[in-house]
Parts: C-alpha cells; structure tokens; sequence
C-alpha cells in the first residue's frame, strides 16, 4: 500500500468518525430538548407555572386594550397567519425551488425532511401531552389543536434557523431571530397559547434543528 492510499483511508476513518460523533450529539441535543420540554410540562400541569403564565397573559391582554396594542393587534395576527403550518409549507416550497434553481439538491432535501419531520414531532408531542388552550382572554385567533407545546414556536424555529443555516449569513441569522421572536410572541398576544407553550416550542424546535443539523454537513458536501 501506498502513503497516499494510506493517507486516503486515514482521513476516510477519521470522516467515518466525526460524522458518527456529530450524529451522536445531534441525538443527544435532541433528547435534552425533549427532557426540558418534559420539565416544562409537568409543572404546567400540576399548576406550578400558573401564576407566572396567568401573569404574563393579563399584562398581553391589558396591552391589547391600550392604543399601541390596537396597532400591534394587526401584525401580530399576520405574523401568525405568515407562521401557520400552511403558510410555512408554502415558504418551504419557495425555499426548495430557490434551491434547486442554485443546484443544490440535497440541501433542498435536507430543508424538506427538517421541516416535514418537526411537524410531525410537535403533533406526536401535542397528542401526547393533550393541553387545553387557555381561556383566560378572548382568542383573535381560530385554533383546533391542542396547546403543548406550541406548533407556531416549535415549527418556525425550525424553519427559520434551518434557513439561516442554509444561507450562512450573518444577517439571515439576525432575520430569523426576529422571525421566530416575533410568531412566538404573537401567540400569547392572540390569547391562544401559554408563554410556557411557547417557550417548550423553542426548546423543542432548538432540539429538533440540532438534530437535524448533524447530517446537514453531510449534505453540503454532496455534488
């Protein structure tokens, strides 16, 4: 065998390795996520966090009475309607075209089976789990589903900061941030969600991304 050969299956073991301890950390992340969000739903049920939930709502309720809420009411619901599972769908189908129009194929695969795969881990988590929605303000919102964790948190999370991934731009980062702010927000401010719904959502979306995130490497370096 030749050094060069030698060298060639040295880095190929060494590739071999780090993909393997990447995909072990992505599960590992993944399954501290799903701990925390357990954390989470358990003092919600027990009525721990009721306090501090019944807290943060009556102070989103008593804005929406004042002239900035009449203001803020309107983007709220937009930014709401924009983080729908059917609007995310429609933005996942501009990104994928976006990408393969650039010939990058497998990171629109990759997009595809982030997305897709977070939505259907928050609608297992909502089954599982089975909260009632709140009651405690007037719903400007029309909602079926249950409310643990919050699919707009979790959902957009995942998409937002797959998108910035992708990108790899300093300024995407930012934009998603805002993004995923701003839809997690606006669900308390509609009076259908906890801010414990929420916060469980980001948790679990940040679980889910970094699970994700370990093949993504895998994927960018396919032709």
């Amino acid at each position: 065998m030749t050094r060069k050969s030698r060298q060639t299956n040295t880095s190929g073991r060494f590739a071999i390795r780090s993909d393997v301890t990447h995909r072990w950390r992505g599960a590992a992340a993944l399954a501290v996520a799903l701990a925390l969000v357990l954390a989470i739903a358990l003092p919600q049920r027990w009525g721990i966090l009721t306090g501090l939930n019944r807290g943060l709502m009556t102070a989103a309720g008593q804005a929406r009475d004042t002239g900035f809420g009449a203001l803020a009411t309107p983007l709220m619901q937009a930014a709401s309607f924009v983080g729908e599972t059917v609007g995310r769908l429609v933005l996942l189908a501009v990104a994928i075209v976006w990408l393969l129009v650039g010939r990058r194929g497998w990171d629109a695969l990759w997009l595809t089976a982030t997305v897709l795969g977070g939505t259907l881990l928050n609608l297992a988590l909502k089954q599982l789990f089975a909260a009632p929605r709140p009651d405690l303000l007037p719903h400007l919102d029309i909602v079926h589903s249950y409310s643990f964790p919050s699919g707009h948190a979790a959902g957009n999370l995942i998409f937002f900061g797959a998108i910035a991934m992708l990108g790899r731009r300093r300024a995407g980062w930012a934009i998603a941030t805002l993004c995923i702010a701003l839809i997690g927000v606006s669900r308390i401010w509609l009076g259908v969600h906890w801010p414990s719904d929420v916060t469980a959502g980001w948790v679990e979306g940040v679980g889910w991304l970094l699970f994700c995130a370990a093949w993504q490497a895998k994927t960018l370096t396919r032709p």
